[in-house]
């Protein structure tokens, strides 16, 4: 319950992201939380365009974000390494996304991401790493949860 409400997931939406952290090789635990963390309403609060998780996803959804130079407005979309989030033309002069990219040195950038401020774009370095997360959350739990 915990995991749904930090991400901003209905129960349908957690499950077919379970679902698909089982079918990937490797820990489903850690494969759940690195498909969280890669999706791009989470990597707009995490470089810092937003301030909580449901403003990033307003965000997303009104589409203020490109991703590799296409616009985006789905919160689900899944992020590579790689990848380039950029802030559209139009959205640049938002005050609240302003406000939010001003904010980021004082809460601080995970080591997968890497912001340009100045050109209102964020690349996706590599994919997140379990022991940079600093959720309260056990994921073992949840995956033994959802296994039944």
């Amino acid at each position: 319950q915990k995991v749904k409400r930090i991400y901003g997931l209905l129960e349908k939406q957690f499950r077919l992201t379970l679902g698909e952290a089982e079918r990937r090789k490797g820990v489903t635990g850690e494969n759940l939380l690195n498909r969280l963390e890669s999706r791009i309403d989470t990597f707009v609060y995490r470089a810092g365009f937003a301030n909580s998780r449901n403003e990033a996803r307003q965000l997303v959804l009104h589409g203020h974000f490109k991703v590799n130079g296409r616009k985006v407005n789905s919160p689900s979309y899944v992020l590579r390494a790689g990848d380039a989030v950029e802030l559209r033309e139009k959205s640049r002069k938002v005050e609240r996304i302003v406000k939010a990219l001003e904010a980021v040195d004082r809460r601080g950038l995970p080591s997968w991401v890497e912001l340009d401020k100045g050109a209102f774009k964020a690349v996706v370095k590599s994919t997140p790493v379990r022991a940079e997360l600093t959720l309260p959350i056990t994921e073992q739990l949840i995956v033994e949860l959802y296994s039944k």
